[in-house]
């Protein structure tokens, strides 16, 4: 029965979080993820988190939408020149900061690239077809890095410090990982606010030291923390989940948030992003076997709209090709870029909601170069990190992951009795 249902209802993907037990690399996802997926009538598929993977998506089609959660820190390569860019808005950590943060959240802060790559990839294949897109704490931040977003490198250093102590929110409590929860704010009519009946104030389950530190203009925020952090936002352009269409992220952890000893949630909207979500998924798939088996119409363009046409045909065939692939020599594409990028954005004889996406569609293309700058960065430091692990012995390397993980049980042992010593 279980395979027949394979072959009918949607798929999921799901990238799994890696760790080390027993000297071995062990590959997971939580339960609660998966348990609301399959509820809600769809099949999650769990994309492991392998070298390489994430030039190996198209194998895992067909996707009908994909649900990122939880993980560690997301390297601050893939967002800090965007941060850069904006003066009110970098970064002004030390490097004893930035150090006292890495001991601090041990478990959070060992950097795992190729896990950013994989996601980071799905989100950009997201944006571009219009999957369904669910984002759940790191999914979230995922999902605004993708889009051009920024993010706090520490919420405690760089936001919580500098508002007034009946401000600041315990964002994370590593004594309490699911009975934690903190207040935040709900925005009037939007999907969140609709969710949960109407509330101007939920408590919620959080476990994260980053969030959003600047948000794309593509998204609208849905709730904020009393320091001022975003903790869900989405596109309104691209929410209608019985149209196949949901684009959101939430940093807090709605599939926690149940009462002590029972599967009963806190709240009656807790699971209503997951229910959304498997129908945005749900009419997804329908969208794309009708499409299958209907045969469009050919649209009639004079010669001026055909001309344009091509040309933002043209810079989009580029911009995904830098994506994609990293094709092209940059220098010659860049101007072929910039023609469809100012037709898109200087285009105003549509109404404000097309206009405005196409401005986005825009800033995306103009992006391209510089995307794939980072991309290409990022793989040349990890191109050296493996040239110098494949010259060490297998005993060498089973003594380096031996050590990290001793190194890092010490480390939360220790933080652990300092963290005593603070709430005594």
């Amino acid at each position: 029965m279980s395979s027949d249902l394979s072959g009918i209802l949607p798929r999921v993907l799901i990238v799994s979080r890696r760790t080390v037990r027993k000297n071995k690399f062990v590959d997971f996802v939580g339960e609660y993820h998966l348990d609301l997926i399959v509820s809600y009538g769809a099949v999650p598929v769990i994309v492991p988190r392998v070298s390489g993977v994430h030039t190996l998506l198209s194998s895992f089609e067909p996707i009908h939408g994909v649900l990122l959660c939880e993980g560690e820190d997301i390297e601050p390569c893939w967002y800090e020149q965007q941060q850069e860019q904006d003066d009110d808005h970098s970064s002004d950590l030390s490097p004893e900061e930035l150090e006292e943060i890495r001991r601090l959240h041990v478990s959070d802060t060992c950097i795992d690239k190729e896990k950013d790559s994989i996601e980071l990839s799905l989100a950009k294949l997201c944006l571009e077809r219009n999957i369904p897109y669910l984002g759940i704490c790191r999914g979230s931040q995922v999902l605004n890095v993708a889009c051009g977003g920024t993010l706090y490198q520490d919420i405690g250093k760089e936001l919580s410090n500098k508002c007034p102590q009946s401000q600041r929110v315990m964002h994370i409590n590593y004594h309490d990982y699911d009975g934690h929860r903190h207040a935040v704010k709900l925005v009037q009519n939007t999907p969140l606010c609709h969710w949960f009946q109407g509330e101007t104030e939920i408590w919620v389950n959080s476990y994260h030291h980053q969030g959003v530190k600047r948000l794309a203009q593509r998204f609208v925020p849905m709730a904020f923390a009393s320091d001022s952090l975003i903790e869900a936002f989405y596109d309104p352009y691209a929410y209608s989940p019985e149209d196949g269409k949901f684009i959101m992220g939430l940093q807090f952890h709605p599939e926690r948030m149940r009462k002590p000893n029972s599967d009963d949630f806190d709240y009656p909207g807790c699971p209503f992003a997951y229910k959304e979500f498997v129908k945005a998924v749900i009419a997804y798939q329908k969208k794309k076997l009708n499409s299958l088996t209907s045969v469009p119409k050919p649209l009639k363009l004079n010669k001026e709209m055909e001309s344009k046409r091509k040309i933002i045909v043209r810079s989009f065939s580029l911009a995904r090709n830098l994506y994609t692939e990293g094709r092209g020599n940059l220098s010659s594409k860049d101007s072929e870029l910039e023609v469809g990028a100012e037709f898109l954005e200087s285009n105003t004889a549509l109404s404000v909601q097309q206009e405005n996406r196409l401005k986005q569609m825009g800033a995306t293309v103009r992006n391209a170069g510089s995307y794939v700058e980072r991309m290409k960065a990022n793989e040349g430091r990890e191109k050296m990190a493996k040239n110098v692990m494949r010259k060490m012995s297998v005993e060498q390397l089973y003594e380096l992951l031996s050590f990290y993980d001793t190194m890092g049980q010490i480390c939360s042992q220790v933080l652990e009795r300092k963290l005593c010593d603070f709430t005594s």
